[in-house]
């Protein structure tokens, strides 16, 4: 039973949250939404899928109990390489010092070492350079033969045994989508899951292949392409088209690219995705250090507020939720930098009208009536911009317009409430008239008077259709509360 009051939606950033053992169970997930998690991600990395089934059924439970929409993004691992078994599960790793990459998946000799990848000593060149534990170990190529590769380290540290391999500048013929992602994707296709991360995107044909997959299973969930590959910048425009949304996976992208590079590379990935109306999600250690402390550094909260002033839709969550040992004091803190940093990112100009195409899925009516509806919200100060949606698109789009005017989306399809909820700007509500215009200004300003975001007096903005139109989204109507 839908909750009798508007959600709380005190920022507008969206916050994605990863589920692990830190907040496993429905009591510790119905805590993070109330603090303001609006997406939860389940990372197919790690586990079975019977545990990741799990998790689905208890951040719907979760969901249920709070009574509002929260949207799942299931994570595909991806073609992440990672070192085999180390002797003593450990190697220190000198400046100057050689070691050899050998085939197997156990390393026997002391400074000998093995990966989970067959082929990668077949597509190592001299040359090449190798990095080892999220980059903090780095070698270079000198030579190699039929059963080894020798590298000399450049860079020192200690090394364990499963910790990730990196290969900037290589070009390897592992698949995006491997056997086990595919596997993982069609469970996430039958069970409903909202969103399907596609982990180390390199072409837009790596998209549209997991699109196929997905709807071959008649799912909706919608594609999310990590950018983490030097050759999906590349080929960003296209992908960002194909996409559904993006994350910037700042993780391997800072391996895989100079990390000096990794802030600018983010405003460009977000400038892109405003040019096609896609939201994108700001991802990988934002707040890490609350993995073990109540508060984050200045670093971090600075990080957070700047991928807000760059535009970014969400932020999100990653080890301070799966395994920290504050996940809600993180989901607050990151709620508290959106709600003092989005007053700043309200002053910056506005953007430059979009020019549609029918291909961004919305035609130049609903567009057009989306952003003057946005302008009139402003201008009129209104407290809610409402708008019915059966796909979703024009609540993306009046979230992609930036208007600081709080929009509610409703629509009949639980689904498209769900998607909403990655949406910047956007609170979804279940349980409206979708169909009948009076009605559901009526049901929302009830509702928005019981919790106290609507007094009399207050405007509300209604797009709408006049149903004498091809579209649906071509009236807009300016209500008063009496």
């Amino acid at each position: 039973m839908p909750d009798d009051k508007l959600p709380p939606r005190p920022s507008q950033t969206k916050i994605v949250a990863t589920v692990g053992p830190a907040c496993n169970t429905i009591d510790e997930l119905v805590e993070l939404i109330r603090a303001g998690v609006d997406v939860f991600r389940v990372n197919t990395a790690h586990g079975t899928r019977d545990d990741f089934q799990q998790r689905v059924d208890a951040i719907r439970e979760a969901a249920g109990k709070v009574g509002q929409p929260v949207a799942i993004l299931a994570d595909l691992a991806g073609p992440k390489i990672r070192l085999g078994v180390l002797p003593g599960d450990k190697l220190d790793c000198i400046a100057g010092q050689r070691v050899r990459f050998v085939r197997g998946e156990t390393a026997t000799a002391s400074g000998d070492l093995v990966t989970t990848y067959p082929a990668l000593l077949d597509e190592l060149d001299v040359g090449d350079h190798v990095m080892l534990a999220d980059g903090t170990v780095s070698l270079v190529v000198e030579r190699v033969d039929a059963d080894s590769a020798t590298c000399r380290i450049v860079q020192a540290g200690l090394v364990r045994s499963r910790q990730g391999v990196n290969l900037p500048g290589v070009k390897l013929g592992v698949e995006t989508l491997g056997p086990v992602d595919r596997e993982n994707a069609v469970w996430a296709a039958r069970a409903g899951i909202d969103f399907v991360g596609l982990s180390f995107v390199r072409a837009v044909g790596d998209v549209l292949q997991l699109k196929s997959l997905l709807a071959a299973e008649h799912s909706d969930a919608q594609v999310v392409a990590k950018i983490e590959k030097p050759e999906a910048l590349d080929e960003l425009d296209e992908i960002v088209r194909a996409a559904d949304a993006v994350m910037v996976a700042r993780g391997d992208l800072g391996v895989e690219i100079d990390i000096a590079r990794v802030p600018v590379v983010q405003k460009e990935i977000i400038s892109v995705c405003h040019r096609h109306h896609k939201p994108v999600i700001i991802a990988t250690q934002m707040l890490d250090s609350m993995q073990h402390s109540r508060i984050p550094t200045r670093a971090e909260a600075t990080d957070v507020a700047n991928a807000i002033l760059d535009g970014a839709d969400a932020c999100m969550l990653s080890g301070e939720t799966a395994i920290g040992q504050y996940p809600r004091e993180a989901v607050e803190m990151m709620h508290r930098i959106a709600l003092a940093t989005e007053p700043l990112y309200r002053q910056r100009p506005p953007r430059p009208e979009p020019q549609v195409t029918a291909a961004d899925g919305l035609d130049p009516i609903a567009e057009a009536t989306a952003c003057s509806a946005g302008r009139l919200a402003e201008r009129l100060d209104a407290r809610l911009i409402i708008v019915a949606s059966a796909s979703g698109r024009t609540a993306l789009r009046l979230s992609e317009n930036r208007n600081f005017v709080p929009t509610v989306g409703v629509s009949d399809s639980a689904a498209t409430l769900r998607r909403m909820c990655l949406y910047w700007g956007v609170i979804p509500l279940a349980g409206a008239p979708t169909e009948d215009p009076t009605g559901l200004v009526r049901f929302v300003v009830d509702r928005g008077r019981q919790s106290g975001h609507l007094v009399s007096g207050d405007r509300v903005v209604l797009v709408a259709g006049t149903g004498l139109s091809v579209t649906r989204h071509n009236m807009i109507v300016v209500y008063q509360i009496p």
